[in-house]
């Protein structure tokens, strides 16, 4: 069932937000070559803590780290470990705050030192389709007219969308009704769900440089791409407004 928010609600959920962006805009200065993935779980858990949320990734539903740092084929839930960055890679990072026990959750990927073309575009890409659905998003919208804009632009430019992993819901919980698919669907697929104002979704586009296929490694927390090209990942949390939208957690 869709939880919609309260103007109060709304405030508390952009605070945390506000604090998920900072978070965001500290990981995007840090990254470079020679950067291990730990020290920004560390550098950014301290940022969140300060400012009054607390990580909400640790601990769901098992997860051992406080933010996800995913490299090049990495699509999401990479573990921050010792492993250090190389200057070529390119990075999604991937972060959830609660504060007061509202929710906000964003994500971005962004190369390491000089990136090839291909790795460019990619993001390019990935970050367009976001900022596209995110235009789209106002009340009266069906959902699916969401999905589809993201799967029509990013299929137009050559790439894939993944399917196992999709957006959703937030406000309360991590993840809320109503899951937010970032290809086409149809109202026989998923009930039909139209936007209304104090609706909040976490609208998260992942694109693959090849196949739509993912996989989990060993760890059973890691998602590749199962042919190992590259893939990217951007995220905001957006409300639905009287007028159209409004982005939480924009830097």
């Amino acid at each position: 069932m869709i939880k919609y928010k309260s103007a109060r609600e709304i405030e508390l959920m952009r605070q945390a937000g506000l604090i998920v962006a900072g978070a965001m805009k500290l990981a995007r200065e840090m990254i470079k070559p020679e950067l291990s993935t730990v020290e920004l779980d560390v550098k950014m858990t301290d940022y969140v803590v300060k400012h009054g949320g607390e990580m909400a990734f640790k601990g769901y539903r098992g997860y051992p780290a406080n933010v996800c740092v995913s490299i090049n084929e990495e699509l999401v839930h990479g573990i921050p470990d010792s492993r250090r960055i190389k200057s070529g890679d390119i990075v999604s990072v991937d972060v959830g705050v609660r504060y007061k026990n509202y929710y906000a959750d964003a994500a971005f990927t962004v190369g390491a030192g000089e990136i090839s073309e291909k790795a460019k575009r990619l993001i390019e890409v990935t970050q367009k389709a976001l900022d596209m659905a995110i235009d789209k998003v106002e009340p009266g919208r069906h959902l699916f007219e969401i999905s589809g804009t993201i799967q029509n632009f990013v299929e137009s430019q050559g790439y894939s969308v993944v399917r196992q992993y999709v957006g959703h819901g937030i406000g309360t919980e991590l993840h809320e009704d109503p899951q937010v698919p970032n290809y086409r669907i149809s109202p026989e697929e998923q009930a039909d769900v139209i936007l209304k104002p104090g609706v909040v979704i976490a609208i998260e586009p992942m694109v693959n440089e090849g196949s739509w296929e993912v996989e989990t490694l060993k760890n059973k927390w890691t998602v590749v791409t199962r042919d190992r090209k590259l893939c990217a990942h951007f995220e905001h949390s957006v409300v639905v407004t009287d007028s159209g939208y409004d982005i939480l957690t924009k830097e």
